[in-house]
């Protein structure tokens, strides 16, 4: 496809979290994105009902995914590696929590690679490794690259806003910055949160859970251009309008191109 994307997930990353970890580039990505630090998870705020609903474009209380733990859908949606694999795109994703496998359906994916957060120091920035491997030997169309260690190794074992949970946020800029170095005058880069969190745990309905952080980056999206109103449910269709993939009749969302547009 001509035009291609990398999605990275940065598990937990509030909008105050990321300004206040001091990484430098935190400053650059803004100045070269369209991005909010409003954006809205859904509730609950949980890391699987939001992925489920950040690749199906519809609420949890649709989908039925309510907990970590799976639960096929009475009535089916497509999700966005389906309706991308229909389309005829290579497809790859790097996550490092197994329970994501379940956002994807079987014989969608091109190359999936798990590596468990626990197993080795920094395991986000190993993913990081691998999924820039695959790009640049696979050239693939859509690749998802997903970072949990701020939310369990920084949120969950340390609390949220402590200097452990702002030193994960700032490993996980740094290995934004790598991709987008690498691969940013071919792909178009989506960065984003899941959900926030509080203490040291996250679910509920709060400012803290449910305000995140987004960033667009490509020639679609202007630069250092702020925008409103938008949220999880946002991302798979602006990913299929960039990639020229008809959005799913079933998802609910709208594309940040469209709002653009209006603008």
């Amino acid at each position: 496809m001509e035009n291609k994307v990398i999605h990275i997930s940065i598990d937990g990353m509030r909008p105050d979290g990321f300004l206040a970890c001091n990484n430098p580039y935190c400053k650059t990505l803004m100045e070269r994105s369209t991005y909010s630090l409003e954006a809205s998870s859904v509730f609950p705020t949980v890391t699987l009902p939001c992925h489920v609903s950040m690749f199906h474009s519809v609420p949890p209380e649709r989908h039925g995914v309510m907990t970590n733990t799976y639960v096929p859908p009475v009535r089916p949606i497509p999700g966005l590696f389906e309706a991308l694999k229909g389309q005829g795109a290579k497809c790859g994703m790097f996550y490092g929590w197994e329970e994501l496998r379940d956002i994807s359906r079987p014989g969608s994916l091109d190359r999936a690679e798990y590596i468990e957060s626990y197993s080795a120091p920094h395991t986000d920035t190993v993913l990081t490794d691998r999924a820039l491997e695959y790009v640049e030997k696979e050239k693939p169309d859509f690749v998802f690259l997903y970072m949990v260690e701020t939310d369990t190794k920084g949120g969950h074992d340390c609390g949220w806003m402590t200097d452990t949970y702002l030193e994960y946020v700032s490993i996980a800029i740094d290995n934004v910055k790598r991709v987008i170095d690498a691969v940013g005058d071919d792909y178009t880069v989506i960065i984003t949160a899941d959900h926030g969190g509080h203490a040291r745990g996250h679910g509920d309905d709060s400012p803290e859970d449910m305000n995140i952080p987004m960033f667009f980056v490509g020639k679609k999206f202007s630069e250092n251009t702020e925008i409103k109103n938008i949220g999880l449910l946002s991302i798979a269709p602006t990913v299929a309008d960039i990639m020229g993939v008809k959005p799913c009749r079933e998802w609910e969302g709208v594309s940040v191109l469209k709002g653009l547009d209006n603008e």
